[in-house]
């Protein structure tokens, strides 16, 4: 007779009584415990990849968005109506600088998710900082540039050209502006409640939409700009 739960009758193994119900309770709660690790891993990979799935529906919704504007734009850019053209308006060396502001931005803002991705708060917060000035100085330079035009009667209804200069344009400032401002709240969100899972993947969307706007501007500058003051 073994005093351990496992007794032998008949020649075969068997457990003694009450033995069988405790080990199908624990199997039972075990399983039970594996099947909510499970849901909660499966339903936290769920919410991520659908905040990214969203996103990248919404950039590329964008970039439609933003290949109708050069369309646009590329057919009317020699409709002057007698007024000024880009050459008589465009100051290159005050717009490159404002190229360089965007730019450097962007790399300050891989700066910050790399920070992120080390799990270093402070500096994360702190490269966005740096992301944000750079931001908002391009955001200033671009504003100067829309009222000194203005102010020289070279608005958006004095030409088709202007016309489609000032909705390109501002177009793509409007989106610099809401990142902006999407940069603020989770600069915020950061130093309030730390580097979440949920902070993370917003980050990673503003990251993504920082660098898109900076391939954007890119095509602005190129086409808008330079083209303009050649032609």
């Amino acid at each position: 007779m073994s005093n351990g739960p496992v007794l032998v009758q008949g020649g075969s193994l068997a457990l003694k009584p009450g033995y069988a119900d405790h080990a199908a309770d624990a199997l039972r709660d075990l399983r039970q415990r594996g099947d909510a690790v499970d849901f909660a891993v499966e339903h936290h990979h769920d919410v991520a990849s659908t905040i990214q799935l969203g996103f990248w529906i919404y950039l590329m919704s964008d970039c439609l968005l933003f290949a109708g504007l050069f369309a646009t734009y590329a057919v009317v850019q020699g409709h002057t109506a007698g007024g000024p053209a880009g050459s008589q308006l465009f100051d290159l060396p005050s717009v490159l600088i404002e190229t360089m502001f965007l730019l450097f931005s962007s790399f300050t803002c891989g700066l910050a998710t790399l920070a992120m991705n080390a799990n270093r708060a402070r500096a994360t917060v702190g490269w966005f900082a740096v992301t944000f000035l750079l931001g908002l100085g391009f955001i200033s330079m671009e504003v100067r540039e829309f009222a000194h035009m203005v102010a020289i009667g070279a608005g958006p209804a004095r030409s088709s050209f202007l016309s489609g200069f000032f909705t390109l344009v501002a177009t793509h400032g409007l989106h610099v502006t809401c990142g902006l401002i999407f940069m603020a709240v989770m600069m915020v969100a950061v130093l309030r409640k730390g580097l979440t899972e949920q902070n993370r993947a917003r980050l990673n969307c503003l990251s993504l939409f920082w660098h898109f706007l900076d391939i954007i501007w890119v095509g602005v500058f190129s086409l808008v700009y330079l083209f303009g003051v050649m032609h």
